[in-house]
């Protein structure tokens, strides 16, 4: 595991690196709003994928790193994603762009532009809690490159039965929240529930290519 500081228009960045001896792919992640790169679902992909040829960059927004606790406009994050996404292409491999929550709009909504091979979005939120009516589907679907979404059976921000049909797939984790937690009631448990997210990803970056 390496560290890297990246200078972008909206501050610096750090990308932690977790090298696969072999790599084929890249896969860059961003955290989420109310959160860092020590999030469950971050820290078991970099478990699981370099094993399997996957190098796993995971990315601290300039807000993050800048120890400030309130996340910047989106147009802000996605200036600190362009910024570090010549740092993520210098290996010279195709980048997966990926995110949780907030990480996974912004890779939505610059995959395109980037060049990006293909975009995870983890507990990607579909609308605020409570508030259907103001849908974040277009981000989703304009994506533009095949797009793996992971999301939480009970997530507030938009369970998977509230999802539109579209050019998308769909792994749900039963009775995980947002942040993919289960209640100790639930029938899968916590390292269960972790299991699926890494599988899921597992399988389908293989069948990528």
């Amino acid at each position: 595991m390496t560290t890297q500081i990246v200078g972008t228009d909206a501050g610096d960045a750090r990308i932690t690196w977790h090298r696969a001896r072999k790599a084929r792919l890249v896969l860059a992640a961003g955290h989420g709003a109310g959160g860092g790169i020590e999030a469950r679902d971050l820290r078991a992909l970099a478990d699981a994928l370099p094993g399997r040829g996957v190098t796993v960059a995971l990315v601290e927004q300039p807000w993050r790193v800048a120890g400030k606790r309130v996340a910047p406009a989106p147009k802000t994050l996605d200036a600190g994603w362009r910024g570090v996404w010549p740092a993520l292409t210098k290996p010279g491999l195709p980048v997966i762009s990926g995110g949780r929550s907030a990480g996974a709009r912004v890779a939505c909504r610059t995959a395109t532009e980037l060049g990006a091979h293909a975009v995870l979005a983890l507990s990607f939120p579909l609308h605020p809690p409570g508030k259907p009516e103001k849908s974040r589907a277009e981000e989703l679907l304009g994506a533009g490159v095949p797009t793996l979404v992971v999301q939480g059976g009970n997530d507030p921000f938009g369970k998977p039965a509230e999802f539109p049909r579209g050019d998308f797939e769909l792994i749900e984790v039963p009775y995980g929240d947002h942040g993919f937690a289960v209640p100790k009631r639930a029938e899968i448990t916590q390292e269960r529930a972790v299991e699926i997210i890494a599988e899921g990803v597992v399988k389908w970056v293989a069948s990528l290519g």
